[in-house]
């Protein structure tokens, strides 16, 4: 440390005949010393005040900015970061959004409700909220400020949001034309959420596949053979899937203007019933599959057995009781073998659960146990796996006995690991192994749901009263699906993501179990890619993205204070991200 005080004035009085000097040492680091010159005649004189090697850099160099009459103030005083508000999330998504031209697909004119709805839309991908959330939101980032709509509140959205809905038919007609052409094979497929309110007439109670005794509302998404959403339809929580199919069918042909599609969808969606009815419509194919009843029948009457699977595992047939359709009949012996192991786990805690009531019932001598106690009784646990139909029951009057239904068990046994895809087009349209595929891409929309309900843009819960707004948030959701798509596709090498499924679906076995691509196996490995860079989700992607913040910074003080915004230089991995995504950053 500096042994010798100096007084400042002094100090300033004699700076242009100080500096500080650095003396290299042979062995030692070297020596930093505070000195000061003059003349002696023709000589230069040279005089050290003080030994500055002990000292920390930065009072070093505020020394030699003082010796250079460089008046110094606190940091703070100097220069200030006022507020940040993370940028480069926002400024990736709505960029996004642009290059995939939502604005315009909105509206073509601009206008304040269709900044609001790019807004909401963006922010189900930044940070999905309520909508009384969201304008609390839009002040923590610069989503607002962005879009002009930083005064807007939720009366305002709620407005944005039925502007939005009266454009949802024109909006899809613009998806439909830009990923739908004559001869498109279209996936579509049903799923309920849980409505948490009381006015809205929409939610009731039916098949609620978030599995809670609330009651729910029905949608369904249509979507391209590569999974990207074109439509969606909203419905009350008691409708049955197979009745949203009509709907679907007048969609596509009298909206959007489709006379030969391939509608597929699931068997339970696609039943018999609606098969029929859409062979009404001649130039309208569809896949589907079998039913287990189904194929256990075809197994009966040994049109299905194992032996057509001696050097295959796919085979193509034809049935009189399905006339003018294909069958492709699969066989996975790693589903068999895990569709056995489950039956019979599941028969066992069943048998785990029934076994006490039936030591219930015995105990009961003094008051014994009618059959329809009884029967209350085991009701309540012998659904709990959805196995009852694999045991018998004999309930008497203080009497309870239950046996395995082996002959049905056995029955099931025979058709474990067959699956029976079916469709009306012809093989000259598409072949076997890619019926079977389309089929299995019906995925995709599962990823959707996933996506739509949970982490990503959480479309639940549902607290909107009425059916419009209803109608209108769940669409909004679909559109902001429609940007994550995108994303996912154009970021693939940076996220955990197959950058090759693409390709590898409609190269790879039907049957087999997929297989990651090499590249996948070594993002999920290593966690990083091939050019060393990180991977992620798409969430920590976006949560990487928010560092680059839009900073409001002060300069000087008094009078002389200068106020200027400055956006964080991004690092070289935020960098390669944008490249991805072709927008431009300085």
């Amino acid at each position: 440390m500096i042994n010798i005080i100096l007084d400042f004035a002094e100090l300033i009085e004699y700076n242009k005949a100080m500096y500080i000097d650095i003396v290299p040492n042979r062995n030692s680091p070297p020596a930093i010393l505070l000195r000061e010159t003059h003349r002696a005649g023709k000589r230069t004189v040279k005089r050290t005040i003080a030994n500055l090697s002990e000292c920390p850099p930065e009072a070093i160099d505020a020394l030699r900015l003082t010796l250079k009459g460089i008046k110094l103030v606190p940091a703070q005083d100097a220069f200030a970061v006022e507020r940040s508000l993370p940028h480069g999330h926002v400024e990736a998504v709505l960029g996004s959004m642009r290059a995939l031209g939502i604005e315009r697909m909105l509206s073509p004119r601009p206008c304040r409700e269709r900044d609001l709805a790019v807004a909401m839309i963006a922010q189900r991908l930044v940070d999905p909220c309520s909508k009384l959330a969201t304008v609390r939101q839009w002040q923590a980032t610069t989503l607002a400020t962005q879009l002009g709509v930083e005064d807007a509140d939720e009366n305002d959205l709620y407005r944005a949001l039925d502007w939005l809905l009266a454009r949802q038919e024109r909006i899809e007609d613009k998806l439909a034309a830009r990923h739908l052409a004559e001869g498109a094979r279209v996936l579509y497929d049903v799923s309920s959420t849980t409505y948490h309110g009381h006015s809205c007439p929409l939610a009731m109670r039916g098949h609620n596949r978030d599995e809670e005794d609330l009651p729910c509302i029905v949608w369904g998404l249509l979507a391209d053979a590569q999974g990207r959403p074109v439509a969606v339809e909203t419905y009350a929580g008691n409708t049955a899937d197979p009745t949203t199919v009509a709907d679907q069918v007048e969609k596509l042909r009298d909206r959007f203007g489709l006379e030969h599609v391939v509608l597929v969808g699931d068997r339970g969606m696609l039943t018999q019933a609606r098969i029929d009815d859409l062979r009404e419509h001649p130039h309208l194919g569809w896949i589907s599959a079998l039913r287990t009843e189904d194929i256990q029948a075809l197994a009966k009457q040994g049109a299905v057995q194992l032996s057509l699977f001696d050097t295959q595992n796919l085979a193509e047939i034809t049935h009189a009781t399905f006339p003018g359709e294909r069958l492709m009949v699969c066989y996975n012996p790693l589903l068999a073998e895990d569709r056995r192991r489950t039956r019979n786990e599941l028969l066992d805690a069943t048998e785990r659960l029934l076994t006490p009531k039936v030591a219930e019932v015995k105990r009961r001598t003094q008051k014994p146990l009618s059959a329809a106690e009884i029967g209350v009784k085991v009701g309540r646990v012998i659904n709990h796996f959805k196995i009852a139909k694999y045991f018998k029951l004999d309930i008497q009057d203080n009497h309870f006995a239950f046996t395995r239904d082996t002959e049905r068990i056995a029955r099931d046994e025979r058709v474990d690991g067959i699956y029976i895809i079916r469709t009306s087009e012809p093989v000259e349209d598409i072949s076997a192994a890619d019926t079977v595929r389309t089929y299995k891409s019906l995925g995709q929309v599962e990823q959707a749901f996933r996506c739509l309900k949970r982490l990503d843009l959480r479309v639940r819960p549902i607290h909107h009263r009425t059916p419009d707004h209803v109608k209108a948030h769940i669409f909004l959701c679909m559109m902001a699906y429609y940007v994550e798509w995108h994303m996912r596709k154009t970021l693939a090498p940076v996220l955990f993501q197959d950058e090759e499924l693409d390709d590898d679906r409609w190269k790879r076995d039907p049957v087999a179990k997929a297989q990651p691509s090499q590249t996948a196996q070594h993002k999920k490995r290593t966690k990083q890619t091939p050019d060393r860079w990180p991977v992620h989700s798409l969430q920590s992607l976006l949560k990487d993205l928010a560092t680059r913040c839009q900073n409001s910074c002060r300069a000087g003080e008094g009078k002389n204070v200068a106020r200027f915004t400055t956006i964080t230089e991004p690092t070289d991995f935020q960098r390669h991200v944008f490249e991805l995504l072709g927008i431009k950053v300085t």
